[in-house]
């Protein structure tokens, strides 16, 4: 069968539907998922095609899949959070959706909350058990869409609902026409595909959902879930591990259009943000993440790290606030009491901070030598020194001119005398065994019992 490909505007080849396999034992790749050993990264040197889609966007988790490793938040944080997240998205609201639990009271509460703020977006979504009475329950509360639990792999087929996957397939098209008879948009969540028979199982199945949302006229979107972070972006990796033929696959062979395709990921493995963007530039135009990245074991995908991604391979943040960000990580500090990693990218306490005295006499010069980029002006985050033995004059000279917010004009340098004085303050305490950092308060005192009018001036130049 020839047919014209409108999105590349060529004929194309296309011979072959895939249709069930179904098995009479379980297909869990051993060669590759051992068990009793890391799993292996096999490649077949086939390479597909990029193919962005030419709209793509953010969605989120943290209310579902991010909850559940964490303190229960309380309706209040989940509204202040929901109303950061559209700040962030901004107007072309680029954190589109955000799915909510609907089991409980307080679940439910947080739902509506959200969605009398009469934001755009995140529009919001749910996650609900697979029954007709939670269907109903979406469309009391007229939500438009719900994710429904579909698992893929054999491990979840036969070792979990000990079905085969001919019951699997009509067990879940069956749940699928209950959404479409309830009048909601089913997302379908293809669990651990990554180690799922693609051809055997998910491929027909993803075909049998888009024939369906033809027949209903109503959108099923399928969400790619690398449920245990197996996933891999390396050129030539095969199946059931790749990133990129896992969308192709859905892409071509199962006909899911861009827009109803979804990527959601784990970082057990330290991918989870090279995976999601992988999905993006293949032809995934939604990947699902949670506030710093929160979610069961290692985590889901970091929502703020997708927005910055989207402002690298797009060249705009196309009206994103990504000041938002470090409001959203100081309120999960400050309100929360949850502790982000100092470490952690664009949100840790120390992500854009160093101890070194070679780099702090580079900043002096120039921040940008050792800065990623403009964080005071992007994130709202000024560079920063945390002071130590190994800082030096420079590192002491930038914390001074940092601390006391000092203009460029009234900025010191490491030659100023009170400079060389705190530091023999700073080396006697080492040399008494201290091993800690120095606080901000700490070096304030430092400054002021050294030389009052000196720290009168700069707080006064610092206002």
């Amino acid at each position: 069968m020839i047919e014209f490909n409108k999105n590349k505007n060529v004929l194309q080849e296309k011979t072959y539907e895939y249709e069930l396999q179904d098995v009479a034992e379980p297909q869990l790749f051993r060669d590759v998922f051992e068990y009793t050993s890391v799993p292996k990264v096999i490649f077949n040197f086939r390479n597909v095609p990029m193919n962005p889609p030419s709209e793509i966007w953010i969605t989120d988790t943290t209310f579902r899949d991010g909850q559940q490793s964490t303190s229960p938040f309380t309706v209040k944080q989940i509204v202040d959070l929901f109303k950061l997240m559209a700040k962030l998205g901004g107007k072309k609201g680029l954190v589109r959706q955000s799915e909510f639990f609907l089991y409980s009271e307080k679940d439910r509460k947080a739902a509506e909350a959200c969605m009398s703020l009469g934001l755009q977006f995140p529009e919001v979504t749910s996650w609900i058990r697979a029954n007709k009475k939670d269907f109903e329950l979406v469309k009391s509360m007229n939500i438009k869409e719900t994710g429904v639990l579909v698992s893929c792999s054999d491990y979840h087929i036969f070792k979990k609902m000990n079905l085969t996957r001919s019951q699997a397939l009509d067990k879940y098209l069956g749940i699928v026409k209950d959404a479409l008879a309830a009048g909601v948009k089913p997302r379908c969540h293809f669990e651990d595909i990554t180690r799922a028979d693609f051809y055997g199982f998910v491929v027909p199945f993803a075909s049998e959902l888009m024939r369906l949302s033809k027949e209903s006229g109503i959108p099923i979107k399928i969400r790619a879930c690398d449920t245990m972070g197996f996933g891999v972006t390396y050129p030539g990796s095969a199946l059931p591990r790749s990133v990129q033929g896992i969308i192709y696959g859905l892409n071509y062979y199962s006909g899911v259009p861009s827009e109803l395709l979804e990527w959601h990921g784990h970082n057990d493995f330290y991918k989870v943000v090279t995976n999601a963007t992988t999905a993006w530039l293949y032809g995934c135009a939604a990947i699902n993440c949670s506030l710093l990245g929160i979610g069961e074991r290692t985590g889901n995908c970091p929502l703020e790290a997708m927005a910055i991604e989207y402002a690298s391979i797009r060249g705009t943040d196309d009206g994103m606030d990504f000041t938002a960000i470090t409001e959203i990580a100081e309120y999960f500090e400050k309100e929360i009491g949850y502790v982000i990693p100092p470490r952690t990218p664009f949100v840790g306490r120390s992500f854009n901070s160093t101890r070194a005295g070679i780099h702090a006499d580079g900043m002096l010069k120039d921040e940008e030598i050792y800065n990623i980029f403009d964080t005071k002006k992007i994130l709202n985050r000024p560079m920063h020194v945390s002071i130590n033995n190994a800082s030096g004059l420079a590192g002491i000279a930038y914390w001074i001119n940092e601390y006391y917010d000092l203009p460029d004009e009234y900025k010191i340098s490491k030659s100023e005398p009170i400079v060389a004085k705190i530091k023999e303050l700073i080396d006697k305490q080492y040399e008494d065994g201290r091993c800690s950092v120095l606080g901000d308060d700490e070096l304030d005192g430092m400054v002021m019992s050294l030389d009052k009018e000196f720290h009168k001036k700069l707080m006064i130049l610092g206002q």
